[in-house]
């Protein structure tokens, strides 16, 4: 491999066939697939290594899997860093991870889909993984990449159940024998960092067998993921030190600092334990709604034991619905997802922050929804429920000074910190309020979008709001693949909020206070005039923020009372 540096400089600007033929010169035809990924690993480890490598990352991001073809022009903004990304990602990847990949997309058929291609480089990379289950169910990427991505939700397979019987050995000792437990001999489903096997043991108090099952932790992950979470921080270092136009300077690398921590959580099982314990106490008293009860007996730092919960992916039980169970389906997705949450009268409260459609399973005997794996859960404290309802409100009125008012208390760092984010996020609300057309109804989900173009001017939120917003994209995705449209969540949380009024009025324990409501209904009352005006003239206006009247305040209270 002497001629390695000169080989990479050969390969430069090849189509995709000259440069398969080219690479037959490496890797001899009539040789193994074992054979092939050693002799790629040779060169990989030689001094001329780094170029080869580099021209034939070159190679797989621009030729077999070029972002024009992953991401429409919505998205053309990103194509350019995540281009960076995927290239860096080669050139970081190591050598043990890499070779079998790039032997892998040689050995493809040459017609192969970029979207085959690209499930085929991020297995065994759950850190990627996790993030194509995200993207899955995003409605404005092109059809045959959320239909490739969407495998990811229930899709996986990387390992087999032999060596999963190892691990589970190894984790439980003494109690397999204690317990009797017995563990079916096949896998039940396969996630990026888990897999899921049903068992069965002895309870000695109830004096009866019961089912269960295991959700074990992949014996690779530790080092694969050990290794994807450094490679995330150097991508946040690197991009650090990149410009990129559309993006504020610290966005980019923010963004993959918070990921790196979030998805750090998938492999904390205890925290997921905890977590889980949290979510089944909280949903205990939400009718419809099941999370699985934890086992504690076999509970270790790689394996989680609950009770078994039957149903099927929600977006594959809704095709065999009629139109009204559908719609309560959605309706029932809405409220636990976002509704519930959202209106909790609890000080601080835990939401499910990975809710692909492969979490979300649908009993169709019991019509209950089954929330799976809270490893990914966040929490939101009472007073930024309260600042998101209030900026949902100000969307849905058209208030702009509102808006701006809700998402300066959202984010990490308030006006005397960085003077700048006001003038930043005025702008921005002022641009989105200028180009909302008369005729749209503002909906939650532009709320969110209006959050998100403030993050990327470089604006900061805590990353539990950054993920309730994931949350709520996923979401309208989910509900859209149900429904065939997603206008239903505002009309839900409505029907939630009017429902528990109904029940407890005056009392229901919401985050807003009276002073908060007096204000919607000023916004309200103003709703019609602004769409005649221009959004500068309604920017200058403090209606909506503006202290009412004693008097107005004292009576409000009188009433609540």
């Amino acid at each position: 491999m002497a001629a390695a540096a000169t080989f990479a400089e050969y390969l430069k600007d090849l189509s995709p066939e000259a440069m398969r033929a080219a690479l037959e010169q490496l890797l001899p035809s009539d040789s193994t697939t074992e054979q092939k990924v050693a002799l790629v690993t040779i060169a990989l480890r030689s001094d001329e290594g780094a170029a080869l490598r580099h021209e034939l990352g070159r190679w797989i991001v621009d030729r077999l899997v070029p972002m024009e073809a992953l991401l429409p022009n919505r998205y053309a903004m990103w194509r350019g860093p995540t281009r960076e990304c995927m290239l860096f990602v080669i050139s970081q990847l190591s050598v043990e991870r890499l070779a079998p990949k790039l032997v892998e997309q040689f050995e493809l058929p040459l017609k192969t889909s970029p979207e085959v291609r690209l499930l085929k480089l991020i297995t065994r990379v759950p850190g990627l993984q996790k993030l194509g289950q995200v993207l899955a169910r995003n409605r404005h990427l092109r059809q045959s990449v959320r239909m490739a991505l969407s495998k990811l939700e229930n899709g996986i397979r990387d390992v087999d159940m032999k060596e999963m019987l190892v691990v589970l050995r190894y984790e439980l000792g003494e109690r397999m024998e204690r317990f009797e437990v017995k563990i079916e001999r096949k896998l039940l489903s396969e996630a990026s960092v888990s897999v899921v096997v049903r068992f069965s043991w002895w309870n000695a108090e109830k004096r009866r067998r019961e089912k269960g099952v295991l959700k074990v932790l992949k014996p690779h992950i530790p080092v694969c993921f050990a290794e994807d979470m450094k490679i995330l921080q150097e991508l946040a270092d690197y991009f650090g030190q990149q410009a990129h136009k559309g993006f504020s300077s610290d966005v980019i690398p923010d963004t993959f600092s918070k990921i790196r921590r979030h998805l750090q959580r998938e492999v904390d099982f205890p925290g997921e334990q905890a977590a889980l314990l949290e979510a089944a106490k909280q949903y205990n008293a939400v009718p419809g709604v099941r999370v699985p009860q934890l086992i504690p007996h076999f509970c270790t730092a790689r394996v989680t034991a609950m009770s078994e919960e039957e149903g099927v992916k929600v977006t594959s039980a809704a095709p065999h619905l009629d139109a009204q169970r559908r719609a309560e389906l959605a309706k029932q997705l809405v409220e636990a997802l976002v509704a519930f949450p959202l209106l909790s009268r609890s000080p601080y409260v835990i939401f499910h922050a990975d809710p692909h459609a492969g979490n979300l399973l649908y009993n169709r005997k019991t019509r209950e929804l089954v929330l799976l794996d809270w490893a990914l859960a966040e929490r939101l404290t009472r007073e930024q429920r309260r600042r998101l309802i209030l900026l949902f409100g100000a969307v849905a009125f058209r208030n702009p000074a509102a808006a701006c008012e809700q998402i300066q208390e959202l984010s990490e760092r308030d006006k005397k910190d960085r003077p700048g984010d006001a003038k930043t996020i005025k702008a921005i609300v002022g641009k989105f309020f200028g180009e909302l057309p008369v005729a749209k109804s503002p909906r939650v989900v532009d709320a969110m979008s209006l959050l998100e173009s403030v993050a990327m001017a470089g604006v900061k939120f805590p990353s539990s709001l950054v993920m309730f917003s994931k949350v709520l994209f996923t979401l309208e995705g989910i509900l859209d693949d149900i429904r065939g449209n997603s206008g239903t969540a505002e009309f839900t949380i409505a029907r939630y909020l009017l429902k528990r009024w109904v029940r407890q009025p005056f009392t229901f324990g919401l985050p807003l206070t009276v002073r908060d409501w007096i204000g919607l209904e000023c916004s309200a009352l103003l709703y019609g005039g602004r769409l005649g005006v221009g959004w500068e003239e309604t920017l200058s206006t403090k209606a909506f923020s503006k202290k009412p009247d004693a008097k107005v305040s004292r009576a409000a209270g009188s009433r609540a009372q």
